[in-house]
């Protein structure tokens, strides 16, 4: 009796706030309780879950379930929701698999995605002109790549474009990335060779980064491998400290927009004077000549300037039987340019 009477004298607010309060608190476990069944795997195969700008957790766990990632949209969303991840989507790719409790699913979306990549394969000794026609294969924009290939503001060292000044490599990039985003990233990757170490070995020799940068894309056109390029570079610096024309058949080709194999000596292309003719005109050419790899940026650095004999090496050429062979004395390079050219 004395128990009813007290109840009798609670507020009304209390005796409607204390049934909500015990279902609040029980709220979690019969949410938990009746889930039980549909936290286990779906059963299904492997699914690859894409987020896009814009996506709910609602609408990718109700994608999950039509898929059979997972039994339930409502369990994942309530997994996600005591674990505090309900927020933490994010744009990408996200790899799951019907194989997975739905614990794992959320983990899974709680971790950074996956962002779809494009690669592309950008081969050493590519001139910028090249360059759009590769990327338009990958699905990039041609025309719009070849603006940023003449913009020389996306490098430090660039002059008039960025020949010279894209790193040749297999690039990995983001998908939908702009012409810009693109060629920047490879004109940054091209930066990181120009080490305060390797800047100063480079002054030692009188270049600048631009000569350096200039001297290793002739170097690389000219060689046949990498183990020929010390030895060409070594040949460059000699004729460079000696004032004698490089005489580089690449550089006038690139001077007259054509490619090597395209030069005409009765059509006067070796006489016909240009900021690249470097028979007409002695030191570098203008600009680089292509996009030089590690190797030729490294052979100027380690050149092999003499012959077996201790003398400077001067000239070299390629011979039929695939070997490069060097002279000190113009006489001493006829002689093997009639010895080897005529086998």
């Amino acid at each position: 009796m004395t128990r009813l009477g007290h109840d009798r004298g609670l507020p009304l607010w209390a005796k409607i706030a204390m049934p909500l309060l015990m279902l609040l608190i029980l709220g979690g476990g019969v949410a938990a309780w009746l889930l039980t069944g549909q936290t286990g795997p779906a059963g299904g195969g492997d699914y690859t879950l894409e987020v896009k700008s814009g996506d709910t957790l609602a609408a990718v766990a109700q994608e999950l379930e039509d898929n059979e990632v997972i039994r339930s949209a409502d369990a994942l969303r309530y997994e996600m929701r005591r674990a505090g991840t309900d927020g933490s989507l994010k744009e990408g790719l996200y790899d799951l698999s019907g194989q997975m409790t739905v614990a794992e699913v959320a983990e899974a979306l709680a971790a950074a995605p996956r962002i779809p990549t494009v690669k592309v394969a950008v081969p050493e000794g590519r001139r910028i002109k090249d360059l759009p026609a590769i990327f338009e294969k990958s699905g990039f924009d041609a025309a719009a790549i070849k603006e940023a290939l003449n913009d020389p503001s996306l490098s430090e060292y660039a002059e008039t474009n960025l020949e010279g000044f894209v790193f040749p490599a297999t690039y990995e990039f983001k998908e939908g990335a702009s012409a810009k985003e693109v060629v920047t990233e490879m004109a940054e990757r091209m930066n990181q060779e120009f080490t305060p170490e390797r800047v100063a070995q480079a002054k030692a020799e009188g270049l600048s980064v631009y000569d350096w940068v200039t001297l290793a894309s002739m170097v690389q056109a000219e060689a046949a491998n990498n183990e020929e390029m010390p030895i060409i570079a070594g040949v460059f610096l000699n004729r460079l400290r000696d004032g004698i024309a490089l005489g580089s058949d690449p550089t006038v080709a690139y001077g007259l927009g054509k490619d090597l194999p395209e030069l005409d000596r009765g059509a006067g292309d070796f006489t016909t004077d240009h900021d690249w003719n470097t028979y007409t005109r002695q030191g570098l050419p203008k600009t680089p000549i292509n996009n030089p790899g590690e190797p030729a940026l490294l052979s100027i650095l380690d050149a092999q300037r003499k012959m077996d004999d201790g003398r400077d090496a001067l000239y070299f050429l390629h011979a039929p039987d695939g070997k490069i062979y060097v002279n000190h004395t113009y006489d001493e390079h006829l002689r093997d340019n009639a010895r080897y050219r005529s086998q």
